[in-house]
């Protein structure tokens, strides 16, 4: 038996991982370009899969392997001791050994400057965030604190990327170049985009921004599509962008289109707003970046100077780190990041 997308079985409480274990099969092969997204818990869940038992069980796992990355011991001896644990069944082939024909990949981070009115918003959000975290953190309930810490978080986040996205009638009325900084760049960005006669694929984790985004496009003349987790008819909209004469510009919700798309007619990736993965944001990229791809993509990130963005991006950057012993695509997902590490983003 051999099931792809492995990564997709990371949470074993899923119905989705629980059937697949229970499935029958005198040989198990699991195939993911990404075994480490949320954190090296990842590896039990597929194990469970390929070679049940050989990991221990949950509690043992998180034990001997996650505690130990947690609580003072060594990163590095933790993990080769992991590293050798699960080495007789790992076979890793990387894109350049199985495709060297692959054209280059570059990578730009476009930093943008908050408008005066995403300024305001943000410190006066920064500041309330702050204070419901620390009238939480003191009563003792860390489950309630971190569940504020990540609401906190997340409407920072939406300020960075569009005031639209805070749900007030006032800033929707605002103009693009006072509400979101980010998205006057990317329309800069898509008329380059389209002069030049390149297509574009622009992920976003948020479907409001996408809609947004869209109508922006719309307004200006220029054709676009749109994939989100309420599409249906997916594959034709796929048909459709990678047609010779197809719309210039792909929207695409992260979470729904990050996986499985093959999307070669676009030469350009914009990441509009970054995510807590790594792993998830490389995946998307390479919609573009696989096999039938004949021209150099170009993969922009669009961050705004100062912020929390900034703070994940670096936070990123050191777990990707500390995971490369194991995998190359990093760990990130808020649901694995430690209390301490959500509140620096707070400071």
């Amino acid at each position: 038996m051999i099931v792809d997308e492995a990564s997709l079985m990371r949470n074993p409480d899923t119905d989705h991982a629980k059937a697949i274990s229970k499935l029958r099969a005198t040989s198990r092969i699991a195939l993911t370009g990404t075994p480490i997204e949320n954190g090296v818990r990842d590896l039990w869940s597929i194990f469970r899969f390929i070679q049940p038992g050989w990991l221990g069980g949950r509690e043992d796992f998180k034990e001997r392997y996650e505690q130990g990355l947690q609580d003072g011991e060594s990163p590095g001896a933790v993990i080769e001791r992991l590293r050798l644990k699960i080495s007789p069944f790992l076979l890793r082939r990387t894109k350049e050994q199985v495709a060297p024909e692959l054209p280059s990949k570059l990578f730009i981070d476009e930093f943008c400057d908050l408008s005066a009115d995403q300024q305001a918003v943000y410190k006066e959000l920064l500041v309330e965030g702050r204070k419901r975290v620390d009238a939480i953190a003191d009563s003792g309930n860390q489950g309630a604190a971190r569940m504020q810490m990540l609401t906190a978080l997340l409407r920072l986040r939406q300020t960075c990327c569009d005031l639209a996205l805070l749900g007030n009638e006032r800033f929707n009325q605002l103009l693009v170049a006072k509400r979101s900084a980010k998205l006057q760049r990317l329309l800069e960005l898509i008329e380059e985009a389209i002069s030049g006669n390149h297509r574009m694929l622009i992920f976003s984790q948020f479907q409001t921004q996408l809609r947004e985004i869209e109508k922006c496009i719309s307004e200006r003349g220029w054709q676009s599509l749109r994939l989100d987790g309420q599409t249906r008819n997916r594959q034709q909209l796929v048909d459709q962008f990678q047609e010779a004469d197809g719309p210039p510009v792909f929207l695409i919700s992260l979470k729904a289109g990050g996986y499985g798309l093959n999307l070669t007619a676009a030469d350009t990736v914009v990441h509009f707003d970054p995510w807590w993965n790594p792993a998830a944001e490389a995946q998307a990229t390479d919609r573009a970046h696989r096999i039938g791809q004949t021209r150099p993509v170009t993969v922009y990130r669009l961050l705004t100077r100062g912020t929390v963005e900034e703070k994940v991006v670096r936070l990123q950057a050191k777990k990707r780190e500390m995971a490369s012993a194991i995998d190359e695509n990093g760990i990130g997902d808020a649901a694995g990041w430690s209390i301490d590490e959500l509140e620096s983003m707070l400071e």
